[in-house]
């Protein structure tokens, strides 16, 4: 049985350790470090069966506005998200996901940006930022690749422009 719960400390180098092997490469698991040390506002939530992590998910602060934008929302970014190789394809990743996203709304964030799989974001609910008139901060970023997921309409009403992670995220792009 899967258990899905907010990460505890002891639960840091299982997760380092998913990250690398879902991603077949450190950067991922170093930010999630940087974060958990610079930023307390994160939602880092496990994916564990038989006491082992399986899956780990992140969500950071994150902004829309900047220049033209009348004015600055604050919300969450979700990356990375990680699943271990042998486990993929199981459904882990999208409890994960439903459950940050239960999560996330019922403290109030009005929106979850998410640079990804295009055809894989949708199912939850994800859309094209730019249908907004919100664009990535990485300007190499594609389009379609570039989503969001509003939580709180009220709340994003005139929201528009750059949608920026934090600035730990720069050092991986």
């Amino acid at each position: 049985m899967i258990i899905i719960r907010e990460e505890r400390p002891e639960d840091a180098e299982a997760i380092r350790r998913v990250n690398n092997e879902a991603f077949g490469q450190p950067a991922e698991a170093e930010v999630v470090d940087r974060l958990r040390e610079s930023c307390k506002d994160l939602l880092s939530i496990v994916a564990v069966e038989g006491g082992e992590v399986v899956g780990h998910i992140l969500f950071s602060p994150a902004t829309i506005g900047g220049e033209g934008a009348t004015h600055e929302v604050a919300g969450m970014g979700l990356a990375p998200m990680a699943v271990l190789p042998e486990r993929q394809g199981q459904g882990i990743g999208s409890l994960l996901i439903h459950n940050g996203i239960k999560m996330l709304r019922d403290r109030g964030s009005p929106f979850i940006i998410v640079l990804g799989y295009p055809e894989y974001y949708p199912r939850f609910g994800f859309e094209r930022a730019s249908r907004y008139g919100i664009h990535s901060q990485w300007s190499e970023v594609p389009d379609e690749a570039f989503m969001i997921l509003i939580l709180n309409k009220t709340a994003m009403v005139g929201a528009s422009g750059i949608a920026s992670y934090r600035r730990e995220f720069d050092e991986a792009m």
